[in-house]
């Protein structure tokens, strides 16, 4: 067998196995139920609250994602390697693992602090969007500092040169040049956030019509054996994130054929 055909074959294997599953879905989709789905004031409101958390727990994390990234692209400074290594800690740890470690902090004596003091986070809004924000920040700087790695540090020195201070450089030479990965970054972070089950469940807990995102609707439904209610927000789920994946391959695609 030839390379191209052996990689070609292993990759219509993948497509194979991940477009078998969600096709599986067709075998218990029921149009009345997702049209029960649809129209469900609790089902609703768990969309809606999977959007909203998962838009804010996004714009907090690129805002704090944005400059660590630019620091790891272009500085060297003490701690450098380890900052790198962390950035996998929501992979290596699953998300149930990561939500109860939040929750132990918030049982020290600081986090009880910040709960009193700052904001209630344990069964609130608040919640969702710190378990989304936590997970999904160490996806967010890996993608920007990829972005910021394809643009050439010459062009801000070039910038600086003509006059432009550093923070200057950054905004009008190094953010337009890397725009499109940003973007990509920002809609493959918001769709991780809007799946984002595990940390969600062990801080904000699963309360109807207050922290019952979609993903957790689904655990809902599938725990009172509504398997025809599980496949049709599953196919809501399914559908929003693979049209934001879509959007996101679509614009690093124009980015690499720039």
């Amino acid at each position: 067998m030839s390379l191209r055909r052996g990689t070609v074959a292993a990759a219509l294997v993948v497509l194979a196995l991940y477009g078998g599953l969600i096709a599986s879905l067709a075998w218990f989709l029921d149009p009345e139920a997702l049209a029960r789905a649809l129209t469900s004031e609790r089902v609703l409101f768990s969309i809606r609250l999977s959007l909203f958390a998962a838009t804010v727990a996004t714009l907090l994390a690129l805002l704090l994602a944005t400059p660590a990234a630019y620091a790891l692209s272009r500085y060297s400074f003490p701690g450098k390697e380890a900052a790198e290594t962390v950035l996998e800690f929501p992979i290596i740890v699953s998300p149930a693992a990561l939500g109860a470690i939040l929750l132990i902090f918030f049982n020290n004596p600081l986090g009880e602090w910040v709960q009193e003091s700052v904001a209630r986070f344990v069964f609130t809004f608040a919640g969702i969007v710190l378990a989304q924000f936590v997970t999904i920040l160490g996806v967010a700087v890996r993608m920007l500092k990829a972005a910021f790695d394809e643009v050439p540090a010459e062009l801000e020195t070039v910038a600086r040169t003509l006059g432009a201070s550093p923070a200057h450089a950054f905004r009008t030479v190094t953010l337009p040049l890397a725009k499109r990965g940003l973007v990509a970054a920002f809609i493959l972070a918001w769709a991780k956030a809007m799946g984002e089950f595990g940390a969600t469940l062990m801080v904000a807990g699963t309360m109807a019509m207050r922290t019952e995102t979609l993903p957790i609707a689904i655990f809902m439904r599938l725990a009172s054996a509504d398997i025809e209610g599980t496949v049709a927000l599953i196919v809501v789920l399914v559908t929003i994130g693979l049209t934001a994946l879509h959007t996101a391959r679509r614009l690093l695609q124009g980015r690499v054929d720039a």
